[in-house]
């Protein structure tokens, strides 16, 4: 049985990232390729504008990216670390409803990983997840810089 399941990463969600927890900031689901985390504006997540905070979005939108390199790295079977190295965000309508964000570079986590275990080296690899909202517009894209090394041992 996977520990990649939306009911653990929500779980390790309200353990160990305890602020999204509490913004509503859920994973919805998760494959080899994809991944979608899911938050709905409410009172605690909003901004002065009465809209979703860009924090909140650019917490659902690393973990959308995040437990895809986690589950890679889970299915390597080494001991690697990861971090964010570089972010960026654009904004381009007003976050209403729920908000899906959307990452489909899973394939990329794999290579990145078999390169950094083959090399021994660090590697990097960007990730872009794109927030929608129930209508299907784009409000928000945000690209994250993933450095990932073997541990030394």
């Amino acid at each position: 049985m996977s520990k990649f399941t939306v009911k653990n990463l929500n779980k390790f969600l309200l353990f160990k990232l305890p602020s999204a927890y509490i913004s509503g900031v859920r994973v919805k689901s998760i494959n080899e390729n994809e991944a979608i985390a899911t938050v709905k504006h409410k009172w605690i997540n909003q901004n002065p504008f009465k809209s979703l905070y860009w924090a909140t979005q650019g917490m659902a939108s690393e973990l959308a990216t995040g437990i895809l390199v986690m589950k890679q790295i889970d299915e390597s079977g080494k001991k690697i670390s990861m971090l964010v190295t570089k972010q960026t965000g654009t904004f381009t309508k007003k976050a209403t409803g729920r908000i899906n964000f959307i990452c489909k570079d899973g394939h990329l986590v794999k290579q990145t990983i078999d390169k950094t275990i083959a090399s021994g080296k660090g590697e990097t690899l960007t990730m872009t997840a794109e927030g929608f909202d129930e209508e299907g517009d784009l409000v928000s894209k945000f690209e994250y810089e993933w450095g990932i090394k073997i541990k030394s041992q």
